[in-house]
């Protein structure tokens, strides 16, 4: 998290620019991507090189340009979901191109298409970043090819062409599905039991997130490909993810238990015998890991990369090493197990007696999840197997493309940010476009190409991408400069050229933004002058447009802004009401233990988990944002870390289900666990500007006091409920303080935040 330390001085301005800055020259060394660079390169360069060789190039020029253009949706993603993201990227393209030399003959219309394409794309927003990706990229292939109309049946065959182009990228990227079906599922999966091995050998953190949250969540993105894919090595892989959500609950229940007996008796045999349990796991859970990004026992090893697999019998000899020695471990864990056992009978006082046992309930659930979780890494699962099915996979396609529409309806608001970039981007594109053709600018479709790319839903992309946009335009018009002046080079090297430059494009690129722009302007100079146009030419239009672009989409957000201040309150509602259904899923479960209930759980898990990093990443991109004070982002900083202590108490209240003997509810606990849903729907309403007073709150404490003094304290269910909850309240009761705070000082923050952000900051 970019958030001040909470010994920053109260009311300082924090010095936001040196993050922006820090931000605009980071180097992401992890995005480095060679190989899917290699395959984009020659899906641009081929078709290049087969048009100057048979004497076509326009024909090689607009295939190259829609290889180029889909290659933007290519990445690591598993095959099916890669697969359908550049099908949809290369109709779109198509399309673009046809509409764009369609209607360009007449700028009235040229003008309307483009700001109503801009509208379109600028929802996307919306629905998620891919379906952004895909708007941006189709809009800027619009205004390109706008600039070049031709007749109707000439507009045909150049989209025709572009989606050639893009399909060949597409082929390109998944030419390999078939021998390498499941590398990316491995990958994300070996990732994640890794993290939880490193998680087992740390204490637990209940300020923090939960440990390998964001792991679990690019998982379940990923697997999401795996939905209608009913094969064993799938079902292996949706398995190996459920019990990776298991035993992160598992982990999270011992180690707060270890808290508690490590503060009762510090350095007592218990404690030790517990602490080795969690070395003996991250152990086990690391040749999990090792497996899964080794291979599926048939010794393909994981690059560097990350992207391509080679057999190797060493790799497959490691397997079998981490196999053996995770099986001795397994049985330590049972060693364990029995010594805690034995602890038990000589436990000091009755609060230790009940957590060493609800410990040893605990181990024995682990080391049940560990070896399932080993043998469906390393050995192939028998068919019949139940799948871990996600309750969104089985909508037919007619209600999720209705939850698309109603997504979209329900953003059609003012008070909607994608729907403030829709209107931002829809104008912006329109004067930048009619401006370009009534000045008779040349090269007039760099200016509302370069608006569509800079401008941004919020402040740090827009001004880091507009910056970078600008010193990278500069930078590529240099190298083209130098290239030609240097080497004069002819059609043949010229297509050389441009391969080196996608390749540093597409393998740099996602590493520096800068890099990008730098790569693709020198590219898109080479690609002009290979239709006979003379270079100094399209530089000298390309700097001019590009600045002038630039300069539209700063001022314009600098006039009609969507500060993530004002967002901010939403992405805190939106998280409490997934932790609202959340835990109203685990008192279900508390209260009717049957599989309806169970799998309501794991969507809702989910949900609550996604709405967590949402929120994380809001507070990153608020922290960046000139003109807010150090209090107001500390204030964040308390509400995340309070809502982390309140999730780890509902993930160890799920852990004790797994742990523990069903029991009837009580009654005190019914009323205790509406309460704590009543004041999670009070405080969303109060961050959505209802008039909420922390006297009209419902007293948990009260509640959690009658719970106490009710039903059999030696029960292991009620008194790892009664422990829970009172972590629950207390980190509840200190989160509705500083909500409160943060929406009573929330009008003065940002009306402070707006001017400051509006005057000139050191």
């Amino acid at each position: 998290m970019s958030v001040p330390p909470h010994d920053a001085p109260v009311g300082k301005q924090p010095n936001t620019w040196i993050t922006f800055w820090r931000s605009v020259v980071r180097f992401q060394a992890d995005k480095v991507a060679p190989l899917l660079a290699l395959r984009n390169t020659l899906g641009v360069a081929l078709p290049l090189a087969a048009g100057v060789a048979a004497g076509a190039v326009s024909t090689g020029l607009v295939v190259g340009t829609g290889a180029l253009n889909v290659a933007f949706s290519d990445s690591d993603e598993p095959y099916a979901q890669r697969a359908r993201r550049m099908l949809a990227a290369s109709v779109l393209v198509g399309l673009a191109v046809f509409a764009g030399s369609l209607t360009g003959a007449s700028p009235v219309i040229a003008v309307a298409v483009a700001a109503a394409w801009a509208f379109a794309a600028g929802m996307m927003v919306a629905l998620s970043t891919t379906a952004a990706d895909l708007g941006t990229i189709s809009l800027v292939t619009l205004v390109v090819f706008a600039a070049a109309p031709q007749p109707p049946e000439r507009a045909m065959f150049a989209g025709l062409l572009a989606l050639g182009g893009g399909l060949l990228q597409t082929l390109l990227a998944v030419m390999f599905w078939p021998l390498r079906r499941y590398v990316p599922e491995r990958r994300v999966l070996g990732e994640l039991f890794l993290e939880l091995a490193r998680a087992a050998a740390l204490p637990v953190q209940v300020m923090q997130a939960p440990p390998a949250s964001m792991q679990i969540t690019r998982a379940q993105q990923k697997l999401a490909a795996l939905d209608r894919d009913h094969s064993i090595p799938s079902e292996r892989y949706r398995l190996l993810l459920s019990q990776a959500e298991r035993i992160q609950l598992s982990l999270l229940a011992m180690g707060r238990l270890r808290l508690r007996m490590e503060r009762e008796n510090p350095g007592s045999a218990t404690a030790g015998i517990v602490q080795r349990y969690f070395e003996v796991s991250a152990h086990v859970l690391g040749a999990i890991g090792n497996a899964l990004l080794a291979g599926e026992g048939t010794g393909e090893r994981r690059q560097e990369s990350g992207v391509t697999d080679q057999k190797s019998p060493h790799a497959a000899r490691a397997v079998q090493d981490d196999a053996q020695g995770a099986a001795e471990y397994l049985e330590e864990l049972e060693v364990l197990t029995e010594a805690l056992r034995d602890q038990s009978t000589a436990a000091d006082s009755a609060a230790m007696a009940a957590w060493q046992r609800d410990t040893r309930l605990q181990m024995d659930a682990l080391a049940g999840q560990l070896r399932a979780a080993l043998d469906l890494a390393i050995h192939a699962t028998p068919a019949g197997l139940e799948t871990y099915e996600r309750r969104e996979a089985g909508q037919p396609w007619s209600l999720r493309l209705g939850g698309t529409l109603a997504t979209l309806r329900a953003n059609l608001s003012l008070k909607s940010a994608a729907c403030r970039h829709a209107i931002r981007l829809s104008v912006c594109v329109a004067i930048g476009d009619a401006l370009a053709r009534g000045l008779g600018l040349r090269r007039s479709y760099w200016l509302p190409m370069t608006i569509a790319i800079v401008l941004k839903p919020d402040f740090t992309a827009t001004f880091t991408r507009g910056v970078l946009r600008l010193i990278g335009t500069f930078g590529g018009l240099l190298i083209a400069t130098a290239l030609f002046h240097v080497l004069t080079p002819g059609l043949g090297p010229q297509v050389a050229l441009i391969a080196i430059l996608m390749f540093v494009m597409r393998c740099f690129g996602g590493a520096n933004y800068g890099i990008l722009v730098a790569a693709v302007t020198a590219l898109v100079v080479l690609l002009i002058a290979m239709t006979g146009i003379s270079p100094k030419e399209v530089m000298a239009a390309r700097a001019l447009n590009t600045a002038a672009g630039g300069a539209i989409a700063l001022v314009a957000y600098w006039l009609w802004p969507t500060w993530e201040r004002t967002q901010v309150g939403e992405a805190i509602a939106q998280m409490l009401d997934a932790y609202r259904g959340y835990f109203r899923a685990i008192k279900e479960s508390y209260v009717r233990d049957d599989a309806q209930v169970s799998a309501q759980l794991d969507h809702a898990r989910a949900a609550a988990r996604l709405a967590r990093s949402n929120l994380e990443a809001s507070i990153d991109r608020l922290s960046a944002e000139p003109g807010m004070t150090a209090e107001s982002v500390k204030l964040l900083s308390g509400i995340l870390a309070s809502s982390h202590r309140l999730v780890h108490g509902m993930m160890a209240l799920e852990a004790g289900l797994l742990s523990s003997h069903p029991v009837p509810a009580l009654e005190p606990f019914r009323r205790l666990a509406d309460d704590v849903e009543l004041t999670l729907y009070y405080l969303a309403a109060a961050l959505r500007g209802a008039p909420i007073h922390v006297e009209e709150l419902p007293n948990l404490r009260e509640d959690h006091n009658a719970l106490v003094h009710s039903g059999d304290a030696l029960n292991d269910r009620y008194a790892l409920v009664k422990v829970e909850t009172d972590r629950i309240t207390n980190s509840l009761n200190t989160l509705s303080g500083e909500i409160l705070r943060w929406t009573s000082a929330g009008n003065e923050a940002v009306a402070q935040g707006n001017r400051c952000s509006r005057q000139p900051t050191g």
